[in-house]
C-alpha cells in the first residue's frame, strides 16, 4: 500500500483537515531542507512536498521563483533532490512527494525518474505541466504505477467538467485544487468562488481533495474545512523563512505551521 493512502486513513480516522507543506529542495541549503522537513513533522505536517527548482516554474510566483533560483545558484541539481529524499526516509515518517515540471522528468528519463523516486523513498509526483493528453507519447502515468507512485492530478477552476472526468479517470491519493487560476503566493483572502469550484470536484472525484495556491493564515484552513480534505500550504511557509533570522529558521516555521493548523498527535 502507498503510504499516502495509510496517511489518509490516519487523517480520517481522526476526522480532521490534513496538512501538505512544501520546501524547495536546496532553499536556504540542501542541509537546511532536510531539517525544515523534520520540523514540518514535528509541527504537524501530513505531507511534504518537495520542490526540484526549475529556471522556469510557470505555476509558481515570486517567492518560489526566487528560491528556485537561489538554488539553482547554489547548484542544486535534480540528482540532490534524490539524495535529499533518500536522506529523509530514514529520518521522518511523513510521506514525501515531488513537485516538479516536466522538463525535468523528461530530461532525466521518464523511466529513471520514477524509478530512482521510487527509489528514494518518494510516494508520489506532482508534475502541473504533464497534460493527460499526452501519455500515449511519455508514458509518464505508466511508469508512475509501475513504481507505485501516486501521481497527483492537478486541476484549476477553469477545468471544464469534461476535463476533470479524464483526470478523475485512475487518479489515485488525492486531486491537487488551485484555489485560484494563475500563480502560487499567499493571499490575504480566499477566491469566493472556490467553494464552488471545489464542489464540482467532489462531484467527479471519488478521491480526497486538497486545495492549495493563497493559503496563508488559520483564518482560510478554517473555512476549508468542511470542503476538503486537505489544505496545501507552500509560498507563506518560505515567507516566514525569509523573515527569519537564519538561526531562527526551524523555530520560525515550527511556530508559523503551528499556527495554521495544529495536528493531534
Amino acid at each position: 500500500m502507498n503510504s499516502i493512502d495509510i496517511r489518509l486513513r490516519k487523517i480520517q480516522k481522526e476526522k480532521r483537515i490534513g496538512l501538505m507543506t512544501h520546501v524547495v529542495v536546496g532553499y536556504p541549503s540542501l542541509f537546511e531542507t532536510v531539517s525544515l522537513v523534520e520540523t514540518m513533522e514535528r509541527a504537524g505536517a501530513d505531507f511534504i512536498e518537495l520542490q526540484i527548482p526549475f529556471s522556469d516554474p510557470l505555476a509558481d510566483g515570486p517567492t518560489i521563483m526566487k528560491a528556485c533560483e537561489k538554488a539553482l545558484r547554489k547548484g542544486v541539481r535534480v540528482r540532490d533532490a534524490f539524495r535529499v529524499a533518500a536522506q529523509l526516509k530514514k529520518k521522518v515518517e511523513v510521506p514525501l512527494l515531488f513537485m516538479a515540471y516536466y522538463n525535468n522528468v523528461f530530461k532525466y528519463g521518464v523511466k529513471r525518474f520514477c524509478t530512482d523516486a521510487k527509489k528514494a523513498g518518494v510516494s508520489g509526483l506532482i508534475i502541473p505541466d504533464m497534460p493527460i493528453d499526452e501519455e500515449h507519447g511519455e508514458h509518464f502515468f505508466a511508469a508512475c504505477k509501475k513504481n507505485n507512485l501516486y501521481a497527483i492530478r492537478v486541476i484549476s477552476p477553469v477545468s471544464t467538467i469534461g476535463r476533470l472526468k479524464k483526470n478523475a479517470k485512475g487518479a489515485k491519493g488525492f486531486v491537487y485544487c488551485m484555489a485560484r487560476q494563475g500563480t502560487t503566493g499567499a493571499q490575504k483572502k480566499i477566491d469566493p468562488n472556490v467553494v464552488a469550484f471545489l464542489k464540482k470536484v467532489k462531484e467527479v472525484f471519488k478521491i480526497p481533495v486538497a486545495v492549495g495556491f493563497g493559503i496563508s493564515k488559520k483564518e482560510h484552513v478554517d473555512l476549508l474545512k468542511r470542503q476538503v480534505d486537505i489544505v496545501i500550504v507552500g509560498s507563506a511557509i518560505i515567507d516566514a523563512i525569509n523573515r527569519s533570522n537564519r538561526k531562527e529558521i526551524a523555530k520560525s516555521t515550527q511556530q508559523f505551521i503551528e499556527s495554521l493548523i495544529k495536528v493531534p498527535r
